[in-house]
């Protein structure tokens, strides 16, 4: 069985959206609209089958690393995103 640990992220772009995979099956996701300079987070999901993995952190640490590489903002106007922001304010404060 997978777990966390074994969770790839890519960025798909076309989509607005960050996967993670677990043996090539998307299983968690971070949406997000482009805006001029940033990325507004809007969503995350994880398939029910995969809840309470740590897998939704995986994926938005990962995106929240990949806007910041690409000199992005983030808005956070997804829940868990906002909560996630809260809980590592220093570690993210230069993305707000």
């Amino acid at each position: 069985m997978s777990s966390a640990d074994d969770l790839v992220v890519t960025h798909d772009e076309r989509a607005h959206r960050w996967e993670g995979r677990l043996e090539g099956r998307v299983v968690a996701l971070a949406d997000y609209v482009p805006r001029d300079g940033a990325v507004a987070m809007v969503h995350t999901e994880v398939d029910p089958a995969h809840e309470h993995q740590g897998l939704a952190t995986k994926v938005v640490d990962a995106a929240l690393l990949d806007a910041r590489a690409r000199g992005l903002r983030v808005v956070p106007a997804c829940s868990f995103v906002r909560l996630h922001l809260r809980r590592h304010a220093e570690e993210y404060a230069d993305l707000l």
